[in-house]
């Protein structure tokens, strides 16, 4: 006697498609995903692209806090109760999201273990880099800083495959990123250019050989 069996739940293809309560977005450069102080109703996650996270204080002072790419997954302060939105979101260039409702999202990591794995994984992931980011900002230059965070666009050091060339940013950006000035940033990326370790010819080529300055003492 057959029996139907329930198709065996796939996180990586529950992630490709729309469905019930998620939607497949697509954004423009520099289109807002959520604002600082909107409701916080839905998880993302990034198919295609690279997201700044960014926040403003009361004096209207801006820092940018990750800048995330394919495979992660950011707004999951929703799922822990928070109400609006404490940072910004925006796309640094065409990108593709997933959108899952609150409710949609707290179902699936509830009924999929899976998808709870997958998501697990990457919150740890998520706070290890944040902790790393921590001990930079703390006990190294800003040289080492900016370094590492190329390194990180470039996806050196991850398990997806190194993208050595990765999307213009503006070094107005990446101070924000490292906690410096952009004179400095400017400095450096002259010097990491004269170094052969980056090149400006067909957008921002990065070098593994930059990995030699993180590792300097």
């Amino acid at each position: 006697m057959k029996t139907n069996r329930k198709p065996q739940f796939s996180a990586k293809v529950f992630l490709a498609k729309a469905g019930a309560g998620r939607a497949v977005k697509r954004h423009a450069k520099g289109q807002v995903v959520f604002s600082q102080a909107d409701p916080a109703d839905a998880l993302f996650y990034i198919q295609k692209g690279k997201i700044k996270l960014t926040v403003v204080s009361n004096r209207g002072k801006q820092a940018v806090i990750a800048i995330l790419g394919i495979g992660d997954f950011f707004g999951e302060g929703c799922l822990a109760g928070q109400l609006f939105r404490m940072s910004s979101a925006t796309a640094m260039g065409d990108c593709s999201l997933v959108r899952m409702e609150k409710a949609a999202a707290i179902a699936v990591v509830h009924n999929e273990p899976a998808f709870s794995e997958l998501f697990l994984q990457y919150l740890l992931s998520r706070n290890i880099r944040i902790e790393e980011d921590l001990v930079d900002q703390l006990f190294n230059s800003s040289e080492k800083r900016l370094a590492r965070v190329l390194l990180l666009l470039a996806n050196f050091g991850k398990e997806s495959k190194p993208e050595p060339v990765i999307p213009k940013m503006s070094q107005e950006t990446l101070a924000e990123i490292i906690g410096t000035t952009r004179s400095r940033v400017s400095f450096f990326m002259n010097r990491f250019r004269k170094m052969g370790f980056i090149d400006y010819r067909a957008g921002l080529e990065v070098h593994s050989s930059l990995l030699s300055v993180v590792l300097r003492d």
